[in-house]
């Protein structure tokens, strides 16, 4: 039952996540193609593309999420692309580099807090990729009872 719960706050959570930061791009495209040319790593004819694809991948995958549908490969997914954006930032704020995280709008300087935080999102999607394996760990060792 609790693993039941954790599973469906996981699905929400990521869902939430995804949902409002693809919304917050698709507002204002212009204010996310700016924080993703100040990162500095991106060519900038990619740009357009990356502002136009993002935030329709970010809502997709929300939507999948809450759907259910092939949820181990979409977890897998969701963890790839947040460990992606941890990457990026982290590639950025080590070489000092003043640039809004992008995350969830503007306004938010990459700091070891988003660092944290959005290492953070990640664990409801490995708990997701990785739940019948925790499953099967509460089994043999009875906690399930």
């Amino acid at each position: 039952m609790i693993l039941q719960i954790v599973h469906w706050v996981c699905r929400l959570f990521l869902s939430g996540i995804f949902f409002y930061a693809g919304y917050t791009k698709l507002e204002n495209p212009l204010q996310f193609a700016a924080a993703l040319e100040a990162y500095q790593l991106f060519p900038l004819d990619s740009l357009p593309w990356l502002v136009k694809v993002v935030p329709w991948l970010e809502i997709v995958l929300g939507l999948l999420l809450i759907v259910g549908l092939l949820l181990r490969a979409v977890a897998a997914l969701a963890g790839g692309l947040l460990l992606f954006f941890v990457v990026v930032m982290t590639i950025t704020f080590l070489r000092g580099i003043e640039a809004d995280c992008g995350c969830f709008g503007v306004g938010e300087r990459i700091s070891p807090f988003t660092l944290v935080r959005d290492v953070c999102f990640i664990l409801p999607a490995l708990f997701l990729i990785f739940q019948s394996k925790v499953e099967a760990l509460f089994r043999r060792t009875g906690i399930s009872k």
